[in-house]
C-alpha cells in the first residue's frame, strides 16, 4: 500500500476491523510514520440472468422482491430476508450467469420453508399448472409435508418429556 503522505510503498497494518460490507484497516507508513485508513470491499459480480428464450439481462434484486411480495401479500413473510438469502445463494456459486429457472427454484424452496400459502401462490404462477389436478397434487404434497413436520415435532416433544421424566 502506498502512503498518501510520502508516497513510499512500505506500510504496516496496525488494526483491522471487519463488517458485512468491508474490512477497515488502520495503517502506518514505515518511512514517515503517517497513519491512514483503508477500506477493502468485496467486488460484487454483475450477475446475468439467462431467460427462457436465451436472452440475458442483469440480475434485479428489486424485481425478485416484487415477485415475492406479490406472492406473500397479506402473509407473515419477510420478503426482504428471503431475497437476501437467495442473493447470497446465487453469488456464493461464483458464476457470472444464472438461469431464470434456477432463481425460480430457489424462490420456491425459500417460500416453501417460510409460508406454504405464499409458496402455493408463487408456484401457481411460476409452474403454470396445466389443469386443476396438477394444482391439487401440489397442494396435497404441501399438506402432507406439514402433517409430517407436525407429527415429527410432536414425537420430539413426547420423547423430550419422557427423557426428562425418565
Amino acid at each position: 500500500m502506498v502512503c498518501p503522505t510520502c508516497k513510499k510503498g512500505e506500510t504496516r497494518v496496525i488494526d483491522s476491523r471487519e463488517d458485512e460490507q468491508a474490512i477497515r484497516r488502520r495503517r502506518e507508513c514505515m518511512a514517515c510514520q503517517a497513519r491512514f485508513t483503508t477500506f477493502e470491499r468485496i467486488e460484487v459480480l454483475n450477475l446475468l440472468v439467462v431467460k427462457r428464450d436465451g436472452s440475458r439481462q442483469p440480475f434485479s434484486k428489486d424485481k425478485l422482491l416484487e415477485g415475492i411480495k406479490h406472492a406473500a401479500e397479506k402473509r407473515p413473510v419477510q420478503a426482504e430476508a428471503i431475497v437476501d438469502a437467495i442473493e447470497r445463494d446465487l453469488y456464493s456459486e461464483g458464476k457470472a450467469e444464472v438461469s431464470s429457472k434456477k432463481i425460480g427454484q430457489l424462490v420456491l424452496e425459500h417460500l416453501k420453508a417460510a409460508d406454504p400459502v405464499a409458496y402455493i401462490r408463487f408456484a401457481s404462477v411460476y409452474r403454470s399448472f396445466e389443469n386443476l389436478e396438477e394444482f391439487e397434487q401440489e397442494l396435497a404434497a404441501i399438506v402432507a409435508d406439514q402433517a409430517r413436520e407436525t407429527r415429527d415435532a410432536r414425537r420430539k416433544t413426547v420423547d423430550e418429556q419422557q427423557r426428562l421424566e425418565g
